[in-house]
């Protein structure tokens, strides 16, 4: 006999016992059960990640460069230093088309299309330091939402709801928030990769029914349905005895219990009727530049109120190669109204604090461009400085850390690698990137994928 026919033939003896009442334990158990952080002290229970897809610009944000203004339109050749990742041909310096001003008491540098954002401009904590490695849009994206550019990672989500759990077991503890198009790389951005399927991030569809089949067939009662998943569950667990190489299974089980609780819990959430008048005015609903984001920054608000882990929300087409005042403006538009309604809304119902807000998207953007056709200002990917800023959730709020040099090309200041906003974000959420590993493929994996450091200025 060798080594698989004897463990094969445990599921005739008492090893079939033991693994049956294993196997009933985990089916029996909440899938996310809530878990201990590693660091009790930290103050972030849920997060709230906000997508602005395709690399908004830093320049044209919050960090507003002048120097520009003196450049303008001058050719842009500086020996012996790296040009913009995308430099082809003749390219020109571009001045910021936007006015800015000071916000808050902090004093943060804002482009004054950001109207609604500057009243809450002193609970935010602006970060000038980062950079990333990636300029294309799917590898910039897997690299910032999983910590690999080759995508097949797990995503954040996945880590923070595989190392903390959720608090509601009628939900899932990753949700997806994304536009009607999905961002570049697909689902590849929010996907479980080598943890438990389980711990993958679920789209809500931004319309119509927000989960495919969320509703009963007709004639189906709850009883009758009932009776069917446990026929199916007793059905399975046979299955598993007689294969219990077939670890997924467990994984599908557990799906369809949570589906069958979502069904009951789902449409009242999604229902933003019964909101108060005041909340649809402070996101822009009903408004129509503000109607589709508002709608799913309030949801994101009522999934972390109803204990969901992580919500990413998504904002595309920020990819402003050419009229970026038009493009960038539109925008802006688009989400001031929700961003800043949402942080309000947390700050007066007490959950700003265990709720860590994080905007960012893959990458900033170039202090130049070429000038295609005309003169259509705009500007290229720039992996070396780029605009993030924090919420909430224990972040340093009023506070501006790092610096872009004169012509916002390079972080000077503060200068930290993606990995180590990673870190720092599963610090801010109570893990420790070294502790929160699983192992595969032969070795014990992590979000950094090799470690990191924490940015600790970012941290109150």
């Amino acid at each position: 006999m060798d080594r698989r026919e004897f463990l094969y033939g445990l599921n005739a003896s008492l090893g079939s016992i033991a693994f049956s009442a294993m196997l009933s334990d985990e089916l029996d158990a909440a899938p996310n059960q809530v878990k201990q952080p590693h660091f009790p002290q930290a103050k972030a229970k849920h997060c709230i990640f906000l997508y602005m897809e395709g690399g908004p610009s830093h320049i044209d944000n919050f960090d507003p460069k002048s120097k520009l203004i003196d450049l303008h339109e001058q050719e842009f050749n500086r020996s012996g230093e790296r040009q913009s990742a995308m430099s082809s041909g003749k390219r020109y310096y571009v001045k910021s088309p936007f006015e800015f001003r000071k916000a808050g008491e902090s004093g943060a540098d804002m482009n004054t299309n950001w109207e609604h954002l500057a009243r809450v401009a002193d609970d935010i904590c602006f970060y000038r330091g980062l950079q990333v490695t990636s300029v294309n849009h799917p590898t910039a994206n897997y690299h910032v939402n999983t910590g690999n550019r080759f995508g097949g990672d797990p995503a954040i989500g996945a880590w923070v709801n595989y190392g903390l759990g959720s608090p509601n077991k009628n939900f899932p503890g990753f949700v997806v928030l994304p536009e009607l198009s999905f961002p570049q790389g697909g689902p590849s951005n929010w996907n479980n990769g080598f943890l438990p399927t389980r711990f993958q991030g679920t789209t809500f569809r931004p319309s119509g029914s927000p989960i495919l089949d969320i509703e009963p067939v007709k004639g189906m009662t709850t009883r009758r349905q009932r009776n069917n998943l446990d026929l199916l569950k007793v059905l399975n667990r046979r299955h598993s005895q007689k294969h219990p190489q077939h670890d997924q299974l467990v994984a599908r089980m557990e799906n369809y219990e949570l589906a069958y609780r979502m069904q009951s819990e789902i449409p009242d959430l999604m229902d933003l009727d019964d909101e108060t008048v005041h909340a649809h005015n402070l996101y822009g609903i009903g408004e129509p530049e503000t109607d589709n984001f508002g709608k799913r920054c309030l949801l994101a608000r009522k999934l972390v109120e109803n204990g969901v882990r992580f919500v990413q929300v998504y904002a595309s087409t920020w990819d402003s190669h050419d009229y970026i005042e038009r493009a960038h403006g539109s925008l802006i538009k688009r989400v001031d109204k929700p961003i800043a309604g949402l942080l309000q809304d947390l700050k007066e119902r007490g959950l700003l604090e265990s709720t860590l807000v994080i905007w960012m998207g893959e990458f900033g953007r170039t202090p130049d461009n070429g000038i295609r056709g005309g003169i259509k200002y705009g500007r290229d990917h720039n992996p070396n400085a780029m605009a993030v800023w924090m919420a909430g959730g224990g972040v340093k709020a009023g506070h501006t850390i790092g610096a872009t040099d004169e012509l916002g090309m390079e972080a000077v200041e503060v200068v930290h690698p993606l990995r180590d906003l990673h870190v720092t974000i599963l610090k801010l959420m109570g893990l420790d990137d070294n502790k929160l590993t699983y192992f595969h493929s032969g070795r014990y994996k992590q979000l950094s994928q090799f470690g990191g450091e924490v940015i600790n200025e970012l941290i109150a």
